[in-house]
């Protein structure tokens, strides 16, 4: 795991991931709750649904999962994401869309 720290920043709706060597990444709240991996988001891909999240949306909560990842909880009430840290790493090296 390259990450070695991260920070919720809940007024600015973003999360701040530190890696190794001291790099910061900043992913958007939206932009992770839009990416969410459970069983429910990747079945709506799945059927031509595309995730888009509300910009208002908030962080609430980041929990850890072992030394596998975090499990963020947001203020839709979505919870049920686990967010490794290789896929946390992947998503802050992603281009942003473009809105």
């Amino acid at each position: 795991m390259s990450i070695q720290a991260i920070s919720n920043h809940a007024a600015q709706g973003t999360l701040e991931i530190v890696l190794a060597g001291g790099a910061r990444r900043t992913l958007t709240h939206a932009a992770l709750r839009a990416s969410c991996r459970c069983a429910d988001c990747t079945a709506l891909r799945r059927a031509g649904t595309p995730l888009q999240a509300d910009h208002a949306i908030r962080l609430l909560a980041i929990e850890p999962v072992g030394a596998y990842g975090v499990q963020l909880f947001f203020s839709d009430r979505h919870d049920r994401g686990i967010y490794p840290w290789i896929y946390l790493e992947q998503l802050s090296a992603a281009p942003a869309p473009l809105p």
